[in-house]
């Protein structure tokens, strides 16, 4: 599964039936998840919450202006969190399960292989349903035309801060031969170096939101004196100054979130077409991230984001990626074995055993590899727990991020 991606443009009055039908959508995903707590001693499954919406749609006159497949896709994602829930109890997990929550601000609605439909030269889309969204125009660099329509499997609608958005997903083999380059890689992930491998090779971290971090500031600063001053009046909700203001803020995260993604990309796209095999920690960036000295920076590192383009690309060019417990992979010597504790800020591993000497992260990416070889057999496991579209089937990320859209760059 590949997902494509273009810029849509309409006019004014076709983004507020966007957002309408939006809303529609979040009011159903909603809907069904109150028809499922509401009912739990009954058996309410996938199929009961898409004949739940043909009860919304006769009850509401608003939910029947969208497409009926939009609104089962809408139910399709309240049972996606349900059943998320549910395998997390039977998996005994600690700590929260994950109970599914309503939702306050979707920013996408899904369309399968109806209410939609391209034109001769698939550079425009029409969605046929009430909402009145009409044709819209795709701006891409993207060639729909190397496939069939029933290919396309779902259709996605998405708005951010500099616009709306369609996304195509497309059931297409992605993987390609390619040659082996007999190399093999251990990958230590970090926040002085973003990657260090067990060739001595480091890659410096970026720091994206730390670049930018003043420039976010500033422009937060003026939307919350917008705010304060549009409430003295009343009127912080009707504020076209204010909502031009936090326009123009989440713009600039959206930017640096679109940079660290790229960057990501490139280099976990190197890294898998440079070695057959590549190693890495299975690192939990939810748990690391609670630390709030560290929180910001690790945030900012996008460990997860590489990960998942490390998992892509491997699977799309058939490389191995092993995923491997990280516990002492840096206090361990990569030479003799010797536990060595060290503290953070201690940068270079010196070994009192063997007198081993190498840099921190160097010698936990050459522990990496050592262990990434032992246990080889244990592949396929996934920065987010599941299995992602491109992998198996045929649904976007719920969010409306598409993670595996890949750039033409590449």
């Amino acid at each position: 599964m590949i997902v494509y991606e273009f810029k849509v443009k309409g006019k004014e009055k076709q983004y507020q039936a966007i957002n309408e039908a939006i809303r529609t959508s979040q009011f159903i995903q909603n809907k069904c998840l109150r028809y499922w707590m509401d009912n739990k001693d009954s058996k309410v499954d996938k199929y009961a919450l898409n004949k739940y919406c043909a009860v919304l749609a006769a009850e509401f006159p608003f939910a029947d202006e969208l497409n009926s497949m939009a609104r089962q896709s809408a139910a399709e994602r309240s049972w996606s969190a349900i059943s998320r829930f549910y395998d997390n109890c039977k998996k005994k997990i600690k700590g929260k399960k994950g109970f599914p929550k309503f939702k306050k601000n979707c920013r996408s609605v899904e369309y399968k292989s109806t209410g939609w439909k391209l034109t001769l030269t698939r550079k425009s889309i029409t969605f046929s349903d009430k909402k009145g969204i009409g044709t819209l125009k795709l701006k891409g660099t993207y060639d729909l035309n190397y496939y069939d329509i029933k290919q396309i499997k779902r259709v996605r609608l998405v708005r951010r801060a500099d616009g709306y958005y369609a996304q195509f997903a497309v059931d297409v083999d992605a993987r390609i031969e390619t040659q082996p380059s007999h190399q093999l890689v251990g990958i230590d992930l970090g926040l002085k170096y973003f990657i260090a491998d067990n060739k001595g090779n480091v890659e410096p971290s970026p720091q994206f939101y730390r670049k930018s971090e003043k420039q976010l500031n500033r422009a937060n600063r003026k939307k919350s004196k917008k705010f304060s001053k549009e409430k003295k009046k009343a009127r912080a909700r009707q504020s076209n100054n204010y909502h031009k203001a936090r326009n123009r803020y989440a713009r600039k995260h959206l930017r640096v979130s679109r940079q660290r993604n790229e960057y990501c990309k490139k280099l976990a796209y190197s890294v898998i077409q440079s070695n057959d095999l590549v190693a890495y920690e299975d690192l939990n960036v939810k748990g690391l991230v609670r630390n709030r000295h560290l929180a910001k920076s690790i945030s900012d590192a996008g460990w997860s984001t590489f990960r998942l383009w490390l998992e892509y690309f491997g699977h799309k060019y058939g490389k191995v990626t092993v995923a491997v417990p990280p516990h002492n992979t840096s206090q361990n010597c990569s030479n003799c074995g010797e536990k060595v504790k060290k503290s953070l800020s201690t940068r270079t591993h010196v070994c009192s055993h063997c007198g081993y000497v190498e840099d921190r992260d160097i010698n936990a990416a050459i522990n990496i590899l050592r262990l990434g070889l032992s246990t080889v057999g244990h592949t396929g496991t996934y920065a987010t727990g599941d299995l992602p579209s491109w992998a198996i089937g045929r649904g976007l990320s719920s969010n409306g991020e598409s993670v595996n859209v890949e750039s033409s760059r590449l």
